[in-house]
């Protein structure tokens, strides 16, 4: 009586007895979180056609066209600044590409490549949070491009890429239109 008792009491303590299954293929698929996904948002491998194991796109059918949000090629911004500095910071938030993707590399010209992520589809501040994270450490006279152009993208010669783009100076803020009255305008 006393070896019966023992048995079920060390079946509800025993760690070695689970109702697990014996082998990882017996186990039910595991999910990832809905709220690590959004709906509405690409991976770019995705919306490719992949032809023998690599991407490629042939036709305009076959693979999605990513536009640029136009706004990167008037940010005026400086390579080795905070992308805070930016002078209208609501294109901050606006998203990179249309339809919205999960991440994009960008390549510099001489082979630089940095990658921009977000699960909730790369914004222009994800794009220049990366850029940012390369060039925050050289100095002014170690750039000879230090201002960004805007992005390029060549779906023949890669699909998953964008060019980064830049320019040698940026360009004078855009006045208002109204001429601010300095000290001679208001005496007369």
């Amino acid at each position: 009586m006393a070896a019966e008792v023992t048995e079920a009491n060390l079946s509800k303590v025993d760690s070695a007895i689970d109702d697990a299954p014996a082998s990882p293929s017996e186990s039910k698929p595991r999910h990832r979180r809905t709220s690590s996904t959004v709906s509405g948002v690409f991976n770019i491998l995705d919306l490719g056609k992949s032809v023998n194991g690599k991407l490629t796109v042939t036709s305009e059918k076959e693979g999605v066209d990513l536009k640029i949000a136009p706004e990167t090629q008037k940010l005026n911004w400086k390579l080795n600044t905070s992308p805070s500095t930016v002078d209208d910071k609501e294109v901050l938030s606006k998203l990179l590409t249309t339809p919205p993707i999960k991440k994009i590399d960008l390549q510099f010209p001489l082979g630089l490549e940095v990658t921009a992520r977000n699960l909730k589809g790369v914004t222009i501040k994800d794009a220049l949070d990366a850029i940012h994270k390369q060039f925050k450490k050289k100095a002014d006279d170690e750039l000879d491009k230090p201002y960004l152009a805007g992005f390029e993208w060549d779906r023949e010669e890669c699909y998953t890429r964008f060019i980064v783009h830049q320019k040698a100076t940026g360009e004078a803020p855009a006045s208002s239109g109204k001429k601010k009255k300095g000290k001679k305008d208001e005496e007369a």
